[in-house]
């Protein structure tokens, strides 16, 4: 734990040529943080804002831990330095906001921002939800994710993007090799639901759906993302227990980014998990033109992809109850008119909408970072901000 007292930054601050912001977290490797938020340091306006970069995981030579120390002003790798001797380093370097990218999730480090490394904190990204940390000031969401009636649940003031929260890259590709339904063992006339969120997201409600489906649609596979034996072991138990064979469901592994992407448009349908949502993986399946079908909740992570789909001008695709979504995934199974209408427009959202203007999300997040400042800077005390 950090011994270094907590700093106190007076307003208004010491005038400098430009916004020192700092990014914190262990995952600048191939990782989906990365993967989502690249692009953006990359396009980050160098003629307003400066960008450190905090690495704390360990020393690699990933293309995305590559990709972050090229894209930064100053990256610095304190992956075994101690908490104390990073604070004082991000104080040193004068930075103007710090952003938390981990939140509570695994390797984070986010004692660092109890003594305050900045006069303006900001939790984004890694972790749907409240931090819960008084000395964060802010987190970055949208209408969807927190509505206002859902913020008295958070800590943070929110900063409301004006569209989707989350970033994305727009000059992400897939391989040029595009493999086939027998390549990935999926059979050719089936209808193929897909899941390719961690099985740890899969609860029995929606397996329960899931299998139902099976049933209603014959010809269809489920085509599952499950690395360990002992996951497919248990997941073909719960089938069988459901009435369902294991020739139903068909197992996949990891594949890297660019091949994942690449297998992806093999899917009709990604059904999406309740209680917390596909996130850059539904970012990838809309990418790839694949339909997503969700279950709008009430937390942060339950409501990710209905943000997606609502950037994408697709809100048909978000149910409210099981029911719902159940009908809905249906629909679209056995419809096949209204299938390829859907995959269309998504194709069209993805083409024409705001999900994938990198540079026009990330202007937007300049911008809500600095009315942060002018707020600091003016004696106000954090609250909730937007751009409209």
């Amino acid at each position: 734990m950090c011994k270094t007292e907590t700093a106190k930054f007076t307003a208004p601050l010491p005038k400098k040529d430009k916004i020192r912001i700092g990014y914190f977290s262990c995952d600048f490797l191939d990782h989906a943080t990365m993967f989502l938020i690249g692009r953006m340091f990359e396009l980050h306006d160098r003629e307003k804002f400066e960008i450190y970069i905090y690495d704390y995981g360990a020393m690699n030579d990933n293309d995305g831990r590559l990709r972050a120390e090229k894209s930064a002003d100053v990256y610095r790798h304190v992956g075994n330095v101690d908490s104390e001797t990073i604070v004082e380093q991000a104080r040193e370097d004068g930075l103007d906001i710090a952003v938390d990218l981990k939140g509570h999730t695994k390797g984070n480090r986010i004692n660092l921002f109890d003594h305050r490394m900045a006069p303006v904190q900001i939790s984004y990204l890694g972790y749907p939800g409240t931090s819960g940390v008084e000395s964060i000031d802010y987190m970055v969401a949208d209408p969807v994710v927190v509505p206002p009636k859902y913020r008295k649940h958070y800590t943070e003031k929110v900063l409301y993007m004006p569209d989707c929260y989350q970033s994305n890259d727009d000059a992400r590709k897939a391989a040029e090799h595009k493999p086939t339904r027998a390549d990935a063992g999926l059979p050719e006339d089936a209808v193929v639901f897909c899941s390719f969120n961690s099985p740890y997201k899969v609860s029995p409600d929606e397996f329960d759906i899931w299998m139902k489906l099976l049933k209603l649609v014959p010809d269809s596979v489920l085509w599952f993302y499950a690395v360990r034996d002992g996951v497919r072991e248990n997941i073909l138990a719960e089938a069988k227990r459901r009435g369902i064979g294991p020739d139903r469901i068909v197992f996949t592994g990891f594949a890297k980014q660019e091949e994942h992407l690449a297998r992806l448009p093999l899917a009709d349908i990604f059904l999406d998990t309740f209680f917390v949502n596909a996130h850059t993986t539904a970012s990838d399946a809309l990418w790839a033109g694949v339909p997503v079908v969700t279950k709008v909740g009430k937390q942060f992570a339950a409501r990710v992809a209905a943000s997606l789909l609502h950037t994408i001008g697709m809100d048909e695709l978000t149910a409210t109850t099981p029911q719902q979504y159940q009908a809905l995934a249906l629909k679209l199974a056995r419809d096949k008119e209204y299938l390829a209408d859907v995959k269309t427009r998504v194709k069209q959202g993805i083409e024409t909408g705001p999900l994938y203007d990198t540079e026009k999300f990330t202007r937007n997040f300049e911008a809500l970072l600095e009315k942060t400042l002018e707020r600091f800077n003016a004696g106000l005390k954090p609250d909730h901000i937007s751009l409209s």
